[in-house]
């Protein structure tokens, strides 16, 4: 059933745009040709000719009309042919248009809004944020038969527990474990001079301060009160817990943390030669995951829902594809992470957006009880 959703769409900046004089040329009957041509895309990836669209229009139409409107269309960039056809196809800019000006989005099933919690919450048992968002990102990409990404960062992780403990005379094991049952172990050189009972006190002024915090949350306090740390701890425990914090926040496993399911989704339904070639085209891209990241992350800068389609961002310039991502927010409504499904500009948006919508929801509650 279709619904008006409030469902905030951001558009992906340095999206085309449509001229004022080219939107003044369609009219109502221009629209409806258009958006059956994108409906019959979107549905069965296929061109459609002009006889096709005059049987699917619900007011009597002769096929002659139908084509001066689509070449009206063609002219504004908005279908094209495909030279192994006679019917059109839309372009990225028509898709665009289509999204920003016509899209209806469909309303989540009660039966699916069941399933969406009901995985989110099994995934729950995962001892780990990493394997929580993991299973939640199977069951997304089941639902929507694309690739479900989430890319999140490590410094977002609330702390638990630290302890020092020294291995070598000038070497100690830093273990951090954090509230979602990581754990994390760094070697640090141990300064020249450092009393034995120095680890236990480090351990504890750290321990009297972390839990239920980010590690940046941390870091920033101490380094904003290095005087009270120095009085407490003494110059050299003091520069040994800075060691440490910088330690732990410069690991590679506290940046960005991209997790990718359901890639085996994208190899179904293909048609033709070209769509193997542009879902090879699509592994590569989620291969670089720097790129991925980056993308992802630019949904962080919106309250709802973003589309990004094709070209409109260097990533999938090649592989023709389209990615949908919301952010989700954790108790304090910080943003924590983006979630969001990859696959064919053919995608159901319509099904797919308040689907992205609905998960990130659900996630950012279950993130917020934990």
């Amino acid at each position: 059933m279709l619904a008006a959703m409030p469902i905030p769409l951001d558009h992906a900046p340095g999206a085309a745009r449509l001229g004022g004089n080219s939107l003044t040329r369609l009219n109502e009957r221009s629209r409806e040709i258009f958006r059956l041509i994108v409906d019959t895309y979107l549905a069965h990836g296929e061109a459609v000719g002009s006889r096709h669209v005059a049987r699917l229009l619900p007011a009597p139409l002769s096929p002659a009309s139908v084509r001066n409107v689509m070449q009206d269309l063609e002219e504004i960039g908005l279908i094209y042919a495909p030279h192994t056809s006679a019917g059109r196809l839309p372009t990225e800019l028509g898709l665009r248009f289509f999204v920003d000006a016509l899209l209806e989005l469909g309303d989540v099933s009660q039966e699916e809004r069941e399933r969406i919690e009901a995985e989110v919450k099994a995934a729950s048992q995962e001892q780990t944020l990493e394997g929580l968002l993991g299973d939640a990102m199977m069951m997304l990409s089941g639902l929507t038969r694309g690739a479900g990404v989430v890319v999140t960062t490590k410094e977002n992780a609330r702390l638990k527990h630290v302890e020092f403990v020294r291995i070598e005379p000038e070497r100690a094991l830093a273990v951090l474990v954090a509230e979602d049952g990581s754990v994390e172990n760094r070697i640090l050189q141990i300064p020249a001079g450092l009393p034995p009972s120095a680890l236990s006190e480090a351990g504890n002024f750290l321990n009297a301060r972390i839990r239920g915090r980010t590690l940046q949350e941390v870091k920033c306090e101490i380094e904003a009160s290095r005087e009270l740390a120095e009085a407490e701890l003494g110059e050299l425990t003091a520069r040994f817990v800075d060691a440490g914090l910088a330690s732990w926040a410069d690991s590679p496993a506290h940046g960005p943390q991209l997790i990718v399911r359901g890639q085996a989704n994208l190899l179904q339904d293909l048609t033709a030669i070209e769509d193997l070639e542009r879902v090879r085209l699509l592994f590569a891209d989620l291969e670089t995951k720097k790129d991925v990241i980056e993308l992802l992350s630019r949904a962080e800068g919106g309250d709802g829902v973003r589309i990004f389609i094709g070209s409109e961002n260097k990533l999938f310039s090649l592989s023709g594809s389209s990615m949908i991502a919301a952010p989700f927010h954790d108790r304090e409504q910080r943003i924590v992470g983006v979630l969001g499904v990859i696959g064919p500009t053919r995608l159901n948006y319509a099904r797919i957006v308040p689907m992205v919508d609905f998960t990130s929801k659900a996630l950012a509650r279950l993130l917020q009880s934990r």
